[in-house]
């Protein structure tokens, strides 16, 4: 595997998450598994995480090069994963063996949110055009949305292969009628494009209408005192607790007792809150962005707004104060599919589509069929 981040980076998030559980299930099928990644300050150049052999040289620039010479040294892989975030590894071209692409998510629009104009539009250019170069090399992703991105750029063969969590559903869900106060949860990377504020700002406006409600922030990240600020300058100081990084326990009692999951991002890959969520039974509301518009179905297992706007997310919130029988059909809707998004119904077959990847078995006919999940 080669990904820019390993799961000690400082700023790892989902997606190493994601790769770490699919490479942790290779090494418990027996595998020899290597993951590639950036060197980081602190970091030791190797080390073994649940099996994986974990090698770090470079960084922005130089780790393609670093991955390159570190490669030419090891015996032959059976099958390399190029990971793309945003710029790739360009291994099909240097790798020697059978490779697959994996993709989270098109950047697209998150380029905008770290780099300013003229960069922001040459990454957006030349990311189209990377899928383009690798238009013949097969992908997996994690939702339609994502598909659709790149067969616009050009790309022929995509699988889906569903992100799972490691989160256990309830056994049973517990009463949680729909009342004020509300209470509403965020958890995430608190980065640019993870649009933290606009939860903020819904807040912001519920209360304008007269709604009590409170917010909690689980995470940490880049804009964490910004939005410290922004709470303030909205004068929610008192009804927004700033959580940090919480172990997985505390994080999933504050989900367990939210009414509702907020997620504001830019784009998503999917968005593995929503999940891990839903198995606490409680629903995400969510903007209409690609990837939370699936990890969300609307009106079925939560509430995806009409526009990326606070005020949309808050009529939705809104709307449904007053029917507790709606919130109660979403709670359960979420709760059951998210029974079937454990890992343990996703890796099987995910490992699977690997291994034939890896003998170099033909992939089948169909673009964008679902490997595995639901």
């Amino acid at each position: 595997m080669l990904n820019w981040r390993d799961p000690h980076n400082p700023k790892a998030g989902g997606a190493e998450r994601v790769t770490l559980a699919y490479l942790a299930a290779l090494v418990e099928r027996g595998h020899e598994v290597a993951w590639f990644a950036n060197d980081f300050s602190g970091a030791a150049p190797e080390e073994v995480i649940q099996g994986i052999r974990i090698v770090r040289g470079g960084g922005f620039g130089t780790s393609v090069l670093a991955a390159r010479r570190w490669y030419r040294q090891q015996p032959r892989f059976d099958l390399v994963m190029d990971q793309h975030h945003g710029i790739p590894w360009y291994a099909p071209w240097w790798c020697g063996t059978n490779h697959v692409a994996n993709i989270h998510e098109v950047l697209g629009p998150i380029w905008g949110t770290f780099y300013r104009w003229p960069v922001s539009q040459f990454g957006r250019w030349q990311e189209r055009w990377t899928h383009w170069l690798y238009r013949g090399v097969p992908f997996w992703t994690a939702c339609e949305s994502t598909v659709s991105c790149l067969r616009r750029h050009g790309v022929n063969h995509i699988s889906i292969i569903r992100y799972g969590v490691n989160t256990q559903a309830l056994p049973e869900l517990e009463s949680k009628p729909l009342c004020q106060p509300l209470k509403l949860v965020v958890v995430s990377r608190l980065a640019p494009n993870k649009r933290i504020a606009e939860c903020l700002r819904t807040l912001a406006v519920l209360r304008q209408r007269g709604l009590a409600a409170s917010l909690q922030v689980v995470g940490t990240g880049e804009t964490e005192a910004a939005l410290k600020q922004e709470a303030a300058q909205l004068q929610l100081t008192d009804l927004v607790t700033f959580n940090g990084p919480l172990p997985e326990a505390e994080k999933d009692a504050l989900l367990r007792g939210a009414h509702f999951l907020l997620h504001t991002s830019v784009r998503e890959g999917w968005g593995l809150n929503v999940i891990e969520a839903n198995a606490m039974g409680t629903p995400a509301a969510v903007y209409p962005v690609e990837g939370l518009i699936e990890s969300t179905l609307h009106d079925r297992t939560g509430l995806v707004a009409a526009a990326q706007t606070p005020q949309s997310l808050a009529d939705q919130i809104a709307g449904v104060l007053a029917d507790d029988a709606r919130y109660q059909r979403y709670r359960c809707a979420a709760w059951q599919r998210a029974k079937t998004m454990h890992w343990s119904q996703v890796l099987p077959r995910a490992c699977d589509w690997l291994e034939a990847r890896a003998r170099g078995e033909a992939l089948p006919g169909e673009s964008g069929q679902v490997v595995a999940g639901g």
